[in-house]
């Protein structure tokens, strides 16, 4: 296939137009369209998705991931050839649960070589959720809850954070005065990330043996999200090995002592003999191996 079409085709898909995309190549719009034309004309098929943001097709999502992997591949055999000083930057697009980019993960990128040149693109998403992009081909890793390797894919176990159902001391006393019960929990407010987010259902579950369907509050950012706890919006689970000074402070309460929510989390990534990759993967599995249970 022709790269450079691969290479415009991506750039359609990140940048979310032809001309963001244009404006990233420094070639024209007119370009752009006629590269995605004859790439779609040769393999027969509709690759982009013409909405904003443009997105890849099913027929697409094969193709992103193979310009990706081969601009991967591309600049580390340049920057071999010319050396560390002259090798381009690379960027490395990752996908990582909420939770995980907000405590442990970001040490794993600061760990990584200066040398690589690396560029860090991460995108957020719910851990069950997040290998949806590493299918898609936007990303070539991710942080994710899912054990079956995605086509293509690597997959090692990290190993599993846990949670513990929390509350600010008013609002337990106001809704669970008379204990954690079915009923109370059926009528007490909680708070939630996103409509993705299933962790303070799940927990539910484990104590009523019953689906229930409280208030919910969603506050989509993770330091919003905690204070929303501190400030007696609702209860909600947090990861417990970050919990603890607030629950020694007093700004928690902890919902049922003991009870913990385990989510298993594993790292994906293509199959590819990659010095970045190998890289990155050291890096992520020492720094989760130090904060995951």
């Amino acid at each position: 296939m022709d790269s450079a079409q691969l290479e415009t085709f991506a750039a359609v898909v990140r940048e979310g137009s032809f001309d963001a995309a244009a404006r990233a190549l420094n070639v024209t719009p007119s370009a752009v369209s006629q590269r995605i034309k004859a790439l779609e004309e040769a393999v027969g098929q509709v690759l982009v998705r013409r909405v904003k943001p443009c997105q890849a097709t099913e027929a697409g999502e094969p193709l992103l991931r193979l310009a990706g992997q081969l601009a991967l591949l591309e600049r580390e055999a340049l920057g071999a050839a010319h050396g560390a000083q002259g090798a381009a930057w690379t960027r490395a697009a990752i996908v990582v649960n909420a939770d995980s980019l907000a405590t442990w993960f970001m040490p794993a990128l600061a760990a990584l070589p200066p040398e690589l040149r690396l560029m860090f693109d991460v995108h957020q998403d719910d851990q069950d959720y997040s290998a949806d992009l590493l299918r898609s081909g936007t990303v070539m890793a991710a942080v994710t809850s899912q054990h079956v390797p995605v086509q293509g894919c690597r997959v090692q176990r990290l190993g599993a954070m846990d949670y513990i159902a929390v509350a600010a001391p008013a609002f337990h006393d106001a809704w669970f005065a008379g204990g954690v019960t079915g009923e109370a929990l059926a009528v007490a407010p909680t708070v939630l990330l996103n409509r993705k987010d299933q962790l303070q259902h799940r927990f539910m579950r484990t104590v009523t043996r019953r689906e229930l369907d409280p208030p919910i509050h969603y506050i989509p950012a993770v330091a919003a999200f905690d204070e929303a706890i501190r400030l007696g919006l609702g209860w909600a689970l947090v990861p417990e090995r970050f919990a603890g000074p607030d629950l020694a402070a007093g700004r928690y309460r902890e919902l049922v002592p003991g009870r913990r929510v385990s989510v298993p989390l594993y790292w994906q990534h293509w199959r590819l003999e990659s010095v970045v990759l190998t890289a990155l993967t050291d890096a992520v599995r020492t720094t989760a191996a130090a904060a995951l249970s």
